[in-house]
């Protein structure tokens, strides 16, 4: 279903595209009726937009050049819940300051009523006993970066017992189990699945070139947790194979 935001999103996409606008070919263009075209252009402006309007027949509006901007087109229930999330991540990793500079940012690019509700939030909101999760967001970013460009990563890996290696992964996703991190990846030199905790990790690098997207050995990757990495599904299948076999 159409929400406001989405149109209003839509009628300043037209209107950055330059001149004027009358008011029923907007109208047209968004499937809407002339009067939802004039609440749509008030709302614009009480975001902060400098929309013009012509009155009297054949009324238009129109984008003033040089309109900076942008205040974020967010309802005040979208705001809260940013900044809550802004807060857990903050009160999760109190020596990495990513994310109070983004709700820094965020706070300042908001129209004034959002503002407050943004400071009200963050005034009223306390985040008790968070979990110990190591700063990891810029090698999430990392990996993300990988993922989405079909990417290779190496790195260098302290296991749970104390000992070193070199890895070579083709990353699948990064998940968030238990209050830790983790990378869900093939092992190019185990020619397996596995599973790497974030903190566990030093000097991650994304490695030149793209290669080839692997086949994920489970529906999800909650269910190859479950499943013990793939472990009992291979051994049901070996069982049924067993009991076909004359």
């Amino acid at each position: 279903m159409e929400t406001p935001t989405n149109r209003t999103l839509q009628l300043l996409a037209l209107l950055q595209t330059g001149g004027e606008w009358s008011v029923p070919d907007l109208a047209a263009r968004m499937e809407v009726s002339p009067r939802t075209v004039r609440r749509d252009a008030q709302r614009l402006r009480d975001l902060g937009y400098d929309v013009h309007s012509r009155p009297g027949p054949g009324a238009g509006y129109r984008l003033r050049p040089g309109t900076r901007i942008p205040p974020l087109l967010l309802e005040a229930d979208e705001v809260t819940t940013i900044i809550t999330s802004l807060l857990v991540l903050e009160a999760w990793n109190p020596d990495d300051p990513a994310a109070a500079v983004a709700r820094t940012k965020l706070e300042q690019t908001l129209p004034p009523a959002l503002r407050r509700r943004a400071a009200a939030t963050a005034l009223s909101t306390q985040i008790l006993q968070p979990p110990s999760t190591p700063a990891v967001w810029a090698l999430v970013g990392t990996l993300a970066d990988a993922v989405a460009q079909g990417g290779r990563v190496a790195f260098e890996y302290t296991d749970q017992h104390g000992r070193r290696t070199t890895r070579t992964i083709d990353p699948y996703r990064h998940v968030l189990r238990k209050g830790h991190w983790y990378l869900v990846g093939f092992d190019v030199d185990r020619n397996d699945w596995r599973l790497f905790r974030l903190d566990r990790m030093r000097e991650a690098r994304t490695l030149a070139g793209t290669y080839t997207p692997r086949d994920f050995p489970a529906t999800s990757v909650e269910a190859w947790l479950a499943s013990d990495f793939g472990r009992t599904d291979a051994a049901a299948r070996a069982h049924e194979q067993e009991s076909a076999s004359p």
